[in-house]
C-alpha cells in the first residue's frame, strides 16, 4: 500500500484544521449555508433525508487494518443515532459512507480520520472524486501493469487542484491495467487502460464522457496510446477543455458526457489541440522516472512467494472438506499472479443487511481477518464486497473458518444476492424510492444456495434514483426506483454490462416495459430468471440468453405478473 509522507499527513491534517474552522464558523451564524455548503460537500459532508451523510475516499480501494478500525470507531462512536446501531456503506467506488454522524461533530471525525490517513477531501462536489481501480490490480493472472502507482500519482496531482475545484460537474476517473476491463472504465467521465505498445513502452488508451443518469453513455475512444509520463498532461487537456465548454446552466446537461455527445469530434480536436499546447510548455509537468519509481516502490509485495501445496486451495482437490467449503473456493476465492496464493472475497451480501453495510463489529473483524491472513490490508470491491488480497493457500480452509464467525462467507460472489444497491429513499435525500426493501424482498426469495448456483453468473443492480448509484445500467437485471404521484415503481432493464468478461463491453441495459409496483418486483425478477432457467442452452449465462432470445418472452413474463396482480386485486375479499 501508499506510505503516506510527512507532506500527506499535512496536508490531510492541514484540511481536517481548516474544516473545523469553517465549521465553527457556520455554527456560530458567520458563515452562512450558502458559503458553507461548497466547503463543506469537498470536505465528504452531505446533507441527507434525515442527518448528515460522511463519505470518507478509499482510493483505489486499498484498505489497513489499522484504517479498518478507525472506521469500526467512526461507526461506533459517531454514528450511534443510527436505529440500527452504527453502519458503514461501501459504494460502488471504492468509498465509504455514514449517515448518521451530527454535524457538530464532523470536525472530530475529520480529525480521527487524517490521524488514520483518511478524510473524505473531494468525495463530492464539482471536482476530480476518488480514483478507483480493478479489485484484484497488482495480484490477477490477466494483468498487463500495475495501475496503482499511477492511480496514486493521479490521487496526489488531482488532490486540491486549484484550476478543478469547480467543474461544471462531478467527475469520476476509473483505471484498469489487466486484459478484463473489472474497474467499468467505460462508464466513467474518464477511463483509462494501461496498455503496451509494439516496442513494449506503456501507456494509456482513454476513454472520455462515459456515465449513467438519465442519459446512459460509454464512453467515447479519444487516444489509442498516451505515453505514461504525458498522461497527467492529456487528462489535463480534457479537464481543460470540459470546465471552459461544458454547461453550466442546466445541473442535468453539465457532466462531460453531454459535451462529449454534442460536439462529437469537435470535443476530441479541442482536446488534441490543448494537449499538444501543454506538451509545447516547459512549465507542463511530466511524470520523471524517479517519481514513478518511488511510487511504486509502496506497491511491492507484502509477502513472497509460497511454494504451492500438492492439494492446492487448502486441501480443495481432497473429499475432507464440506460442500459448504467447496462452494466457497468455487465462488469467493480467485486466481493470483504470486504462486501458493489467492484472492478472497469476503462477502457483505446476507440476509438481514442491505449490500455493502458493515457494523462496527464487522469492520473489526475484517481488520483481524485482513492482519491474520492477508499482510494487514484489503481492498473495497466495485460490487460493493470486501477483499482480502495476499491470502496463502495453505490457509484458505482456516479462513473460510474464521470468515464463517465473522458472517463473510456467504458462497454468493458473482450470484442474484450479490446485488448492487444504493441505499435509496430510506436514507438518500434525492432518490425517488427505497432500494433496501427491495434488496431484502429479493435476498429472501432467492435464500437458497442450490437455487443461486443453478441460475448462476448474473448481476443484478438497483438504483433509487435516476443519478444511478446503484448502477442499475449496468445490470445484467437493473432496478430503478422512480416516483409516480408520491408512490414507488420500479422500472426494470435487461441485458446491461459494466465492462467485465462475463457480459462483454460496456453496455446499457434495455427497458422491458411499463414499472412495476414495489409488491411485484420479486415476482418480476423470479419470472425474468425461470424464463432463463426455461430457455436456457447448455452452459449458456443469464446475460447471454437475454441478448439472444431478445426483450419479448421477458416482458411477456413479466408482463404476466403485472396482469396476475391486477386480477388478484380486482377479487372481492373473502367473507
Amino acid at each position: 500500500m501508499y506510505r503516506y509522507t510527512l507532506f500527506d499527513r499535512q496536508q490531510v491534517r492541514q484540511r481536517a484544521a481548516q474544516y473545523r474552522d469553517q465549521l465553527g464558523r457556520h455554527l456560530a451564524g458567520e458563515l452562512p449555508d450558502e458559503l458553507f455548503r461548497p466547503l463543506r460537500l469537498q470536505n465528504g459532508w452531505y446533507v441527507q433525508r434525515h442527518a448528515p451523510m460522511l463519505r470518507v475516499a478509499i482510493p483505489y480501494g486499498e484498505v489497513s487494518a489499522r484504517q479498518l478500525r478507525t472506521l469500526a470507531r467512526v461507526a461506533r462512536d459517531f454514528d450511534g443515532a443510527d436505529p440500527r446501531g452504527g453502519f458503514g456503506h461501501f459504494s460502488t467506488r471504492q468509498n465509504i459512507q455514514f449517515n448518521w454522524i451530527p454535524l457538530a461533530r464532523s470536525a472530530d471525525v475529520m480529525d480521527l480520520l487524517a490521524e488514520a490517513d483518511l478524510h473524505g477531501i473531494q468525495t463530492s462536489g464539482n471536482c476530480i472524486r476518488n480514483i478507483t481501480t480493478d479489485a484484484l490490480a497488482g495480484i490477477a493472472p490477466d494483468e498487463i501493469v500495475d495501475p496503482r502507482p499511477y492511480c496514486e500519482i493521479l490521487r496526489q496531482w488531482s488532490t486540491l487542484h486549484p484550476e478543478f475545484a469547480f467543474l461544471p460537474r462531478k467527475f469520476k476517473i476509473a483505471v484498469t491495467g489487466a486484459s478484463e476491463d473489472r474497474a467499468a472504465i467505460g462508464w466513467h467521465d474518464i477511463g483509462l487502460a494501461l496498455v503496451k505498445n509494439a516496442d513494449g513502452a506503456v501507456g494509456f488508451r482513454v476513454l472520455v464522457g462515459g456515465g449513467m443518469g438519465r442519459t446512459p453513455v460509454i464512453g467515447t475512444p479519444v487516444a489509442d496510446f498516451v505515453p505514461w509520463a504525458q498522461i497527467l498532461a492529456f487528462i489535463e487537456a480534457i479537464v481543460r477543455v470540459y470546465n471552459l465548454a461544458g454547461r453550466r446552466d442546466n445541473a442535468y446537461k453539465a457532466r462531460i458526457k453531454i459535451l462529449v455527445k454534442a460536439e462529437g469530434e469537435a470535443f476530441v480536436r479541442a482536446v488534441h489541440e490543448e494537449f499538444a499546447a501543454l506538451l509545447a510548455d516547459p512549465a507542463t509537468p511530466l511524470i520523471p522516472d524517479s517519481e514513478l519509481a518511488r511510487v511504486a516502490a509502496c506497491f511491492a509485495d507484502p509477502v513472497p512467494a509460497a511454494p504451492t501445496r500438492e492439494h492446492a486451495n487448502g486441501g480443495a482437490g481432497t473429499t475432507d472438506h464440506p460442500p459448504a467449503f467447496r462452494r466457497w473456493l468455487e465462488r469467493n476465492v480467485h486466481a493470483h499472479r504470486l504462486p501458493g496464493h489467492r484472492a478472497v472475497t469476503l462477502s457483505l451480501k446476507r440476509a438481514g443487511q442491505p449490500p455493502g453495510d458493515v457494523t462496527a463489529a464487522q469492520l473489526e473483524a475484517a481488520a483481524a481477518l485482513a492482519e491474520r491472513f492477508s499482510a494487514g490490508e484489503a481492498r473495497v470491491t466495485h460490487e460493493q464486497n470486501l477483499l482480502l488480497p495476499w491470502v496463502r493457500e495453505a490457509e484458505l480452509a482456516t479462513l473460510w473458518t474464521a470468515a464463517r464467525e465473522a458472517g463473510f462467507a456467504t458462497p454468493n460472489i458473482g450470484l442474484v444476492t450479490d446485488m448492487i444497491a444504493c441505499p435509496g429513499g430510506d436514507l438518500c435525500g434525492l432518490a425517488n424510492a427505497r432500494s433496501i426493501p427491495i434488496a431484502a424482498a429479493l435476498t429472501e426469495r432467492f435464500e437458497d444456495l442450490d437455487l443461486q448456483h443453478d441460475i448462476g453468473d448474473l448481476a443484478l443492480h438497483i438504483s433509487g434514483c435516476m443519478n444511478s448509484c446503484g448502477h442499475h445500467h449496468s445490470g445484467h437485471i437493473g432496478i430503478l426506483g422512480v416516483d409516480k404521484d408520491g408512490t414507488e415503481w420500479y422500472q426494470v432493464t435487461l441485458g446491461g454490462s459494466d465492462g467485465s468478461a462475463i457480459a462483454g463491453a460496456a453496455l446499457p441495459g434495455k427497458v422491458i416495459g411499463p414499472s412495476f409496483a414495489a409488491d411485484e418486483v420479486p415476482d418480476v425478477v423470479e419470472a425474468l430468471i425461470d424464463t432463463y432457467l426455461r430457455e436456457r442452452r447448455p452452459g449458456e449465462r443469464f446475460v447471454h440468453a437475454a441478448r439472444r432470445l431478445g426483450l419479448a418472452p421477458f416482458r411477456a413474463a413479466a408482463d404476466a405478473v403485472r396482469r396476475s396482480t391486477a386480477r388478484a386485486e380486482a377479487l372481492p375479499e373473502a367473507a
